[in-house]
């Protein structure tokens, strides 16, 4: 399955992205990302249990701080690959004084929109 945050119509909670935040793994997965990697790569690079890590990529895709492609290979054992899905991250109060977060997420490149727009036009045909 590929999930891009971007795309994505619902944004996390402030909660759900501090619960991902808080724990020393998926921080660990996130420093970890100078560029995209399958989960085998990540459980060498941060030496993290593969279950583990597994459930880590979960919750961290659930919560948009990564987005999820597909690396598609000649041998036909395609690879998920996973990649940080923000610049920045910002806790606000909002004026009910609950906490929202803001994320500020990563320029696209032209063959990223492109792609969203083909994507938009195949649902409307």
């Amino acid at each position: 399955m590929v999930r891009d945050p971007i795309a994505s119509e619902s944004m996390p909670s402030a909660e759900e992205i501090c619960s991902a935040l808080d724990d020393p793994d998926c921080r660990e997965i996130i420093r970890n990302l100078e560029e995209p990697m399958t989960a085998a790569e990540l459980t060498n690079q941060c030496e993290i249990p593969q279950s583990t890590l597994y459930r880590k990529l979960e919750l961290l895709t659930e919560s948009t701080l990564l987005e999820e492609s597909t690396e598609i290979r000649q041998d036909g054992h395609h690879a998920s690959k996973y990649a940080v899905a923000f610049d920045e991250i910002t806790l606000v109060l909002d004026d009910d004084r609950t906490l929202a977060v803001q994320i500020e997420r990563p320029a696209r490149t032209a063959d990223e929109r492109l792609a969203e727009l083909w994507s938009e036009v195949r649902k409307e045909t």
